[in-house]
């Protein structure tokens, strides 16, 4: 296949058209677009965080479990915190959050 003026396309620069810029423009305005859209839903969706929950992650034998709970539940937790010996700790504390007694070692 022979080249037909291939090296002066190579020496030249790459030119920019209006249709390119445009295309460009838009291209670059949709992406903030995009990306604030992502930031507004990122901020106002779930669920509003309640006072009176209860979590704490610890380590199990087959990896990291959760012990999770909110309202009655909570405090059904906290006040037998004693069967939860080794992560009494981090249970004493997030109970101290939750504003519930903690009953434990």
């Amino acid at each position: 296949m022979i080249m037909i003026d291939q090296s002066k396309r190579l020496r030249e620069p790459l030119r920019w058209t209006r249709a390119g810029r445009a295309a460009v423009l838009a291209a670059a305005a949709c992406a903030v677009l995009a990306a604030g859209a992502l930031g507004v839903y990122a901020v106002t969706s779930g669920a509003p965080a309640r006072a009176d929950c209860v979590q704490v992650t610890f380590a199990s034998t087959l990896g990291g479990a959760k012990l999770q709970g909110c309202g009655q539940r909570a405090r059904v937790i906290c006040a037998s915190g004693y069967e939860f010996k080794s992560i009494a700790d981090s249970l004493r504390q997030a109970c101290r959050h939750a504003g519930f007694p903690f009953r434990g070692p």
